[in-house]
């Protein structure tokens, strides 16, 4: 099994594969993590380099266009080059719990302006007294992720 190759093993359905040992799937399982890791580092080195070759091209056409942000487009060679920038905008949560009281003060409705959302921590929530929790119960909805297995292999 440890000498398939990964276009190999996709050809073996997950059934059969769910027949093997633990230990050969142990071992499948840290061969693609091994092969995942690789080429997340040779994806991340070469987006290095296209950062060093590209980026002053682009932020040159941003500023020609009079933006900060966005996606700009230009060739080099035969090759087509998109290149964005984008915006990560955050708000001071405190600021805008100011403005959403003088809006509110001031007789007109914040989320005219303004979305509004909230979160509980969920280590808070269990933390609070069942009087308290229960009035929240109704508002939470519990949604669970794709289960994952880790394998160790255990020393004889």
């Amino acid at each position: 099994m440890n000498t398939l190759t990964p276009d190999q093993l996709l050809t073996i359905p997950a059934s059969e594969l769910a027949q093997h040992s633990g230990e050969s799937l142990f071992q499948l399982k840290n061969n693609a993590a091994d092969l995942l890791a690789a080429a997340k580092a040779i994806s991340e080195h070469i987006d290095r380099a296209l950062t060093l070759k590209y980026a002053d091209r682009a932020q040159a056409l941003r500023l020609s266009a009079n933006k900060d942000t966005g996606v700009v487009h230009f060739t080099d060679d035969r090759v087509r080059v998109s290149a964005e920038l984008s915006k990560k905008v955050e708000w001071d949560q405190q600021q805008l719990a100011d403005i959403v009281q003088r809006i509110t003060a001031n007789g007109d409705n914040p989320t005219d302006y303004i979305e509004v959302s909230y979160r509980v921590s969920e280590s808070k929530f269990n933390a609070w007294p069942e009087s308290i929790r229960s009035v929240f119960v109704p508002a939470r909805t519990l949604k669970t992720g794709k289960p994952s297995f880790r394998l160790a292999l255990l020393e004889d």
